[in-house]
């Protein structure tokens, strides 16, 4: 139950998220009391207010501030697009070597019982960079396909528009393996068959860099890639093309 600390001082603190645990509590989760937020107040003493956030199957680098106003100070640097994140997942397909995605994202209406939908009028600008690491071919038939391409990436989001990366990679027909909901079911389906115990949403947040509120200092932070994903990295390995 304790959280990997990767930094603290009297103002800010960073962990290395899970996967699976909420940031905070949620109206879209009632019955989920467990999140970073209640495990950092018992680990820490003391109340802590969050900077940013990340997605409850995201993992990695996730930093939280010991006061409102140090909060706002440094969210407003994820605001002004002034951070350097950098995130790892696996998707399906091929991808080029390097790349840049550019499209913008809209407010999604997600009201728990109701279908997913746009809000026309509030696309706000996004883009996503990526860098090929890998890519590899197994041969396992997925729906129509009688084999199935991966690329392990390097993606570095400008903004930080809520689900940027599996939104954007959804867009450009490359969604995250293990993505529930901007995934594709023929490969989350025959991937949980093949890896069960290490199926998860593969995407973690490896890196994080930013100026500190009140000391002013680059701070950059690393966190270790899980070993869930670390596992499925192994295992294909050797179909890599």
């Amino acid at each position: 139950m304790t959280l990997e600390i990767l930094f603290q001082d009297e103002h800010l603190v960073a962990v290395n998220k899970p996967a699976g645990l909420l940031v905070h509590r949620t109206n879209l989760a009632k019955d989920e009391e467990d999140a970073v937020v209640q495990r950092l107040r018992d680990q820490t003493g003391k109340w802590v207010f969050p900077v940013h956030r990340l997605d409850r199957g995201t993992s990695g680098v996730l930093v939280m501030a010991f006061s409102p106003e140090v909060a706002r100070r440094l969210s407003a640097q994820f605001a002004e697009s002034k951070t350097q994140k950098i995130y790892h997942c696996l998707v399906r397909g091929y991808c080029d070597e390097t790349g840049v995605i550019d499209y913008p994202l809209a407010k999604l209406n997600e009201q728990k019982g109701r279908s997913r939908f746009k809000i026309e009028g509030t696309e706000r600008e996004a883009e996503t960079s990526f860098t090929r690491l890998s890519q590899y071919l197994l041969p396992i038939p997925v729906s129509r396909y009688d084999s199935m391409r991966l690329s392990w990436l390097e993606v570095t989001p400008k903004q930080g528009r809520k689900h940027q990366i599996r939104r954007h990679f959804k867009h450009h027909l490359n969604p995250l393996v293990g993505d529930s909901c901007y995934g594709c079911r023929h490969i989350n389906k025959v991937v949980k068959e093949i890896w069960k115990e290490d199926f998860r949403l593969m995407l973690h947040a490896s890196s994080l860099e930013f100026t500190h509120p009140i000391t002013e200092q680059v701070i950059t932070l690393k966190a270790d890639i899980s070993d869930k994903i670390t596992n499925t990295l192994n295992k294909l390995e050797c179909y890599r093309t």
